[in-house]
């Protein structure tokens, strides 16, 4: 196969057999360039919605789940006094004393939802226990689960989902990671005090519904 081209007089020929020879590579070729990063995309881990930050429809529906008793809530423990600078609330195990605010501020968010139809467990740290403590005014005993948590924490927080009843569970951001690497979602490590809801509206197939930074629970609206 030969292309003749001729401009301004001058006559030239390009001898296509070449690239009809190789077509079919430089077709499969192309092909993979488009594919390959599709397909990294739709295997790409979702992100996780910030329910505050007037996300209306996020809001609406943690409150119609809460109201159910059809919401799993993992709640990271407030800032841990050995990775601060700042006062210890008693012994670098636990919380620092400016974090008692928080957890009583992110309480007192989950009390307007309503925890009349709550479990609240705990890991058996002593952040986890305080944070609980200051956040619900309930302290477990402590849940082993929910420290060590690799490869299992979906399973355990369904194994201890009551129907009709939410579960709130204080825990630690590596069982949060967990969790979310369970589900197939990502997100960047929640804040001390942030909250992670996961929806067990239909429980054979939950589903997360976001999470709420201690600081941005004003921000949560369904107007």
């Amino acid at each position: 196969m030969e292309l003749r081209l001729s401009l301004f007089g001058i006559k030239r020929s390009i001898d296509l057999s070449f690239f009809a020879r190789y077509r079919n590579a430089w077709v499969v070729l192309a092909s993979a360039l488009l594919v390959i990063p599709l397909t990294l995309w739709l295997l790409a881990p979702a992100a996780v919605p910030d329910l505050a930050h007037g996300n209306v429809a996020g809001a609406k529906a943690l409150m119609s789940g809460w109201a159910k008793g059809d919401m799993i809530v993992l709640v990271r423990h407030v800032e841990r006094c050995d990775h601060s600078t700042a006062a210890c609330l008693s012994g670098n195990d636990g919380i620092t004393d400016r974090s008692r605010g928080v957890a009583v501020a992110v309480g007192s968010h989950f009390e307007r939802l309503g925890l009349s139809k709550a479990d609240i467990y705990n890991s058996p740290m002593v952040r986890t226990a305080q944070t609980a403590g200051y956040m619900f005014n309930s302290v477990g005993v402590g849940e082993d689960w929910l420290i060590s948590c690799k490869g299992t924490m979906l399973r355990d927080a369904l194994a201890h989902k009551v129907p009709g009843r939410n579960l709130i569970l204080v825990t630690h951001s590596e069982c949060m990671t967990e969790l979310e690497k369970s589900m197939n979602v990502s997100t960047d490590t929640l804040g001390y005090g942030a909250s992670l809801f996961v929806s067990t509206e239909t429980p054979q197939a939950p589903t997360i519904l976001g999470y709420i930074e201690a600081s941005d629970w004003r921000s949560v609206t369904t107007r």
